[in-house]
């Protein structure tokens, strides 16, 4: 089945020397309405002037399912970069696009009572400042960046990764310095506290500080347990019988009927009754 001619093949032709070369893909069968070579080259041009794919494939009167078929073939390698390459070509025709019509303003039919009259100029302001904000972020957007795309957030999400690595590695590599470092830090401010604490201190106080520092050295060099001195309130005299020690006492039990209560029955009068009592009628 031969596919009939679409008009919408007919383009504008493309500036010399804006398209990239490129080597087509090759294919198995040259058919006159499949990819060919021819359809391939003017494929490129339209979506570089588009910037769409759909809109390319209609242009050369293709689907894009088979374009994005022939991207993935064997031997692409060329195809797929002049596509990357149109697609950021047709993005800046669009730019431009935008910008004529954000700066010119595009014209807008008026009609009175369902009848045409003329025409007016609309303006978009926020397609302006939106304009104005990604071609000049650094005066229109307080300096801050573009919004980045798929590939750029690709990008900058690889570039993520690395530093952490790159950081991750140094920080193993550093990691018995930095302790090293602290603890180094740490024993010259407990020896200026040390040193402090002592320039306090009277002579007197000096001195006896010193004695004890003195037999406390003596008794670690001479083995001293405070369980194996008599003087000591923590000695344990191997000889004693703590068996023979005083038991404890008995508790001695409840008196015999403690915990029964004595209820003190108590009738209920009515008042009434009190009453007739009184008047002599008991």
């Amino acid at each position: 089945m031969t596919r009939r001619t679409d008009n919408r093949e007919t383009r504008l032709p493309v500036p010399a020397g804006e398209l990239p070369a490129f080597t087509p893909v090759p294919r198995q069968c040259n058919r006159h309405d499949g990819w060919t070579e021819d359809r391939q080259l003017r494929f490129i041009e339209a979506l570089a002037d588009t910037g769409s794919v759909e809109a390319a494939c209609r242009a050369v009167n293709m689907s894009t399912v088979g374009a994005y078929y022939l991207r993935r073939q064997k031997g692409a390698e060329s195809f797929r970069k002049a596509w990357a390459a149109a697609l950021d070509l047709g993005v800046q025709r669009i730019e431009d696009v935008a910008m004529d019509r954000a700066l010119n303003g595009v014209d807008v039919p008026v009609y009175s009572y369902g009848q045409l009259v003329g025409t007016r100029t609309a303006y978009n302001d926020r397609l302006l400042m939106f304009m104005l904000r990604n071609r000049a972020p650094e005066r229109f957007a307080d300096g801050r960046a573009k919004g980045l795309n798929a590939i750029g957030k690709m990008d900058l999400e690889r570039e993520k990764k690395k530093w952490r690595k790159e950081w991750e590695a140094e920080r193993a590599a550093s990691a018995g310095k930095d302790e090293q470092q602290v603890l180094a830090s740490l024993n010259a401010k407990l020896g200026q506290m040390h040193e402090r604490w002592w320039t306090q201190l009277s002579p007197r106080t000096r001195a006896a500080f010193e004695e004890y520092k003195r037999l406390e050295r003596e008794d670690e060099e001479a083995g001293y347990r405070c369980w194996d001195d008599p003087e000591h309130e923590a000695y344990v005299d191997p000889d004693a019988d703590y068996a023979d020690e005083a038991e404890d006492e008995p508790i001695p039990l409840p008196p015999p009927g403690w915990g029964e209560r004595e209820v003190e029955e108590t009738e209920e009068e009515n008042p009434r009754w009190r009453s007739i009592k009184d008047e002599g009628w008991g």
